[in-house]
């Protein structure tokens, strides 16, 4: 059984591979370098409170998977864009919505 550094490390790598995230602009993007990304990835370094949040954010990770990884979360489409909702802003937020509503609109009336 994986330690849950290991397991932490293998989330991150997954999530930032599935996001099609360089390490470079991980890094870039949490403020922190390109090495530390690694050690957490491969190495099982424990990241600061602040490092793993802005981790978790940025990499649309649902907080269950690295708190309850016990938990058998099944990544469905729906699950997906919910969490790609929570990185918009406001004016992404309306173009998804009007997106939303033209689509719904034109589906044929039943």
């Amino acid at each position: 059984m994986q330690n849950e550094h290991e397991m932490l490390g293998e989330i991150i790598k997954n999530a930032r591979m599935k996001a099609d995230i360089t390490v470079e602009d991980l890094a870039a993007k949490v403020g922190v370098g390109e090495r530390f990304i690694y050690r957490i990835e491969n190495e099982g370094k424990k990241p600061s409170y602040d490092i793993l949040y802005k981790l978790i954010r940025e990499l649309s990770i649902l907080p269950d998977q690295i708190f309850f990884p016990e938990k058998q979360i099944e990544d469905s489409e729906m699950e997906s864009l919910v969490r790609m909702l929570y990185n918009c802003d406001e004016r992404s937020m309306q173009i998804i919505k009007a997106t939303v509503r033209a689509a719904l609109d034109s589906q044929p009336k039943e």
